[in-house]
C-alpha cells in the first residue's frame, strides 16, 4: 500500500458513470493511506456524483484514510455550492482568478 496517490477523474460525474467511477474510487482508495482525487476535468456531476464523493469520504473516514479533492470544475463547484455540502468535504474551493473578477 502506497501512503500517497493523485487521481485524475477526466469523465463526467453523472448517473451514466456512476457504477465504473464507484469501483474506480473505491479501489484508488483501496491502495493508498492518502488520496488526493483532481476534479478539474469534470464536465459535468449530477447528484449521483455527489453520492460518490460522500462515499469516498465515509469510507476513507471508516478506514483511518485521507482523501483530499485537490481542483475541482466549476461543475463541480456548481452541485457542491448548491447542495451546500462544502463543510461535508472540508477541501479549500478554489475559484480561478478569471472567475473571482
Amino acid at each position: 500500500m502506497t501512503t500517497g496517490q493523485r487521481l485524475a477523474i477526466t469523465e463526467d460525474m453523472n448517473i451514466y458513470n456512476a457504477l465504473e467511477l464507484k469501483q474506480t474510487l473505491l479501489d484508488a482508495l483501496a491502495g493508498t493511506d492518502e488520496l488526493e482525487l483532481n476534479l478539474s476535468q469534470v464536465s459535468e456531476m449530477d447528484s449521483a456524483g455527489l453520492q460518490l464523493l460522500i462515499l469516498l469520504k465515509k469510507e476513507a473516514q471508516r478506514a483511518g484514510k485521507t482523501v483530499r479533492i485537490v481542483s475541482h470544475s466549476q461543475a463541480v463547484s456548481s452541485v457542491i455550492d448548491f447542495c451546500n455540502m462544502a463543510a461535508e468535504f472540508g477541501d479549500p474551493l478554489i475559484i480561478p482568478a478569471r472567475q473571482a473578477a
